[in-house]
């Protein structure tokens, strides 16, 4: 245990970062708050890929398979003797390659944001702010308690909402702050029942006991879990369900996908950090969690891999036609974290059949690199042509060369073309896949194609299409600022080395839900439809955007009332609002509010008034008379005297 303590400091190094700078960062060290805060990270980072080294290279496995290290217990709250709240810290695959890639990509975002946040009023509270969410995602992640993960899974959402929201002073901003923290506070109550009903029926909140109780068939806590059900489903698929329902709200699954988009407001960095590598796969890392326990159950794994596969499908669609850079990667993010999603689904727990599992992972780990290096690319686009919207790019390959080079190494990497990162992982999903369910391998070969298409969409639109336009109207009264300095090409340097080799990390061996590891095979023929499909999409977006030819237009005519459903996000945001404006608030909001108005505030006047009157009746009592006390207390000596009398009769 006392080996892996010190991981202890990988997340209170933010915390401290986070105490230092909201307290004391504005007015004492604004000019060193970004240093303060990168140094932190990087200290973090090497504590990181130190205990990964410790953990898969020298003592992490034993006989064959990674085990599960409890490197801290504490009991916070107990309820029962076993019934508790235990702050724990837990080390085993997903947890330890989670470390590596919060802090890595965390680290990047902090010095890409020294230059790209250079200037700005708010600078020491842009760290603060980086390093609480720093903080909660390393805390969640390490959790051995799945109260303890609720905590800092709220904290979160706490931290996102501060990031989204940190140019409060536009309406845009705080309007998808807002928007993404209801959202998912919806979500997360599904959690918190599903945790009520799981922690009910297993008799413990700690997720290692829980996985063991709920994976024997004979045990007493399977049994009444499974015997008791609730509208014909079994007690334990409505706990995973809701379980899932958290996990597709931070991970923005349909229909809970709202309020990512929106989340596009927060400065770019943050979107490289929340809504790429880290926060969206918070609900891919919950599933993965408690994977021997949704294995148990083939309904709920089935809405895993309905709702991943359906997500994925649905958010390539809407990419291909979204014209804000950003939003183009925030649906693609989503559609990533369905593939994530539906690998989950389709596999089992262990062994040969666990290969679903292992890919989910293995993606989640290449795709936190690739896609990041796409929105710190599009950070320096942004941070150049100060738009958002690729109309006003064009061209940008000569003036932008090192950013120009990293964006193509990450859309080739998306892409699925090898050698590079994606190729191996989305090669795992999509074998997966063909042994376990051919609908779904269908549903992930086409949305592979569709990745290709809109992500090289987007890369001939900035990069290609016509020749630079920096003097166009969308930058005037700016300076261009070229392609930013140094510490913003250093992490696109960096991550795109990573695009391209984290794919060969694992040594052809990854691991599976049980600890055990499972070789993977890269099968050349099966590939070969997926990589075809891939690079005819990019050529047909080549045709399409890498010239001004007028295609691209005859294409989105041709298709129509469709192009502008996918382009309006199939109005699924409308739909929201209809149902809030026009049933929630007239018909449970109105109501509720005449009740608490007229009925709860009545009843407190009434009381208020009530308790105001018998006072002004008996406020002559208290009359401050000395001869009116002495006559109430003789009155009361008499009376008391008839009563003795009356009882000793």
């Amino acid at each position: 245990m006392s080996n892996y303590f010190y991981i202890l400091w990988i997340p209170l190094l933010p915390l401290a970062t986070f105490v230092i700078l909201g307290l004391f960062g504005r007015k004492y060290l604004s000019s060193i708050a970004g240093l303060l805060g990168t140094t932190s990270l990087l200290t973090a980072t090497i504590l990181s890929f130190v205990a990964a080294k410790q953990y898969f290279f020298i003592d992490g496995k034993v006989n064959g398979i990674y085990q599960k290290i409890i490197a801290l217990k504490y009991t916070w709250l107990e309820f029962s003797p076993n019934v508790s709240i235990d702050l724990g810290i837990v080390v085993d695959p997903i947890s330890v390659m989670m470390l590596v890639v919060v802090t890595s990509v965390s680290l990047m975002v902090h010095v890409f944001s020294l230059g790209y946040m250079k200037g700005e009023e708010r600078f020491a509270t842009y760290y603060a702010f980086l390093s609480l969410f720093t903080f909660s995602m390393l805390g969640l992640i390490l959790s051995a308690n799945i109260f303890q993960v609720y905590m800092f899974w709220e904290l979160v959402g706490v931290s996102s909402f501060l990031l989204i929201s940190y140019y409060f002073n536009k309406p845009s901003a705080v309007a998808a702050s807002k928007k993404a923290f209801i959202v998912t506070r919806f979500a997360d109550l599904g959690f918190l029942i599903g945790i009520l009903i799981l922690g009910f029926y297993g008799g413990t909140l700690d997720i290692g006991l829980l996985i063991e109780r709920f994976t024997s068939v004979h045990s007493t806590q399977f049994l009444s879990i499974t015997s008791a059900s609730f509208l014909g489903a079994s007690m334990l698929t409505w706990g995973l369900t809701l379980i899932f329902m958290g996990g597709a709200g931070k991970s923005a699954m349909f229909p809970l996908h709202i309020w990512l988009p929106d989340a596009m407001e927060g400065p770019t960095p943050v979107s490289a950090l929340i809504h790429a590598a880290t926060m969206v796969v918070a609900g891919v890392y919950l599933v993965a969690r408690m994977f021997p326990v949704f294995s148990m159950d083939e309904s709920a794994l089935a809405i895993v891999t309905y709702v991943g596969a359906a997500s994925a499908l649905f958010a390539a669609i809407i990419a291909c036609t979204q014209t804000d850079i950003k939003r183009v990667l925030a649906y693609s993010t989503m559609s990533q974290i369905g593939y994530m999603m539906f690998a989950l689904g389709i596999s089992k727990n262990g062994g040969e059949n666990g290969l679903g599992y292992m890919a989910s992972m293995f993606h989640l780990f290449t795709h936190a690199f690739f896609k990041s290096l796409l929105f710190l690319g599009a950070g320096s686009v942004i941070h150049m042509v100060h738009s958002n919207e690729m109309k006003d790019m064009g061209g940008l390959r000569k003036l932008m060369p090192i950013t120009h080079i990293a964006f193509l190494i990450a859309c080739l990497a998306i892409a699925g073309i090898p050698p590079f990162a994606g190729f191996f992982s989305k090669e795992e999903i999509l074998t997966a896949a063909f042994h376990e369910n051919k609908i779904i391998y269908g549903i992930a070969l086409f949305t592979a194609a569709l990745t290709s298409f809109y992500m090289f969409r987007l890369y001939f639109s900035i990069f290609w299409s016509k020749e630079a336009t920096i003097s166009s109207p969308a930058h005037d009264g700016h300076e261009s600022h070229g392609e930013g300095p140094w510490v913003m090409k250093l992490p696109l340097l960096i991550l795109a080395a990573c695009a391209v080799c984290v794919g060969f990390v694992p040594f052809s061996q990854l691991v599976t839900s049980d600890g055990a590891a499972l070789e993977t095979h890269i099968d050349l023929v099966f590939s070969i439809a997926p990589v075809i499909l891939s690079v005819l999409a990019i050529l047909l977006a080549a045709s399409f955007y890498k010239n001004q030819n007028g295609k691209s237009a005859k294409v989105t005519n041709a298709f129509g009332s469709f192009y502008t459903a996918a382009y309006k996000k199939f109005y699924v945001d409308e739909i929201y609002i209809f149902i809030t404006k026009k049933i929630v608030f007239p018909f449970i909001g109105q109501p509720i509010a005449w009740f608490d108005r007229n009925v709860v505030d009545g009843f407190m006047l009434l009381l208020a008034k009530t308790t105001a009157k018998v006072a002004e009746l008996i406020k002559g009592l208290q009359s401050g008379k000395v001869q009116n006390y002495a006559m109430y207390f003789f009155g009361g000596l008499v009376a008391l005297s008839i009563l003795f009398i009356y009882i000793w009769k």
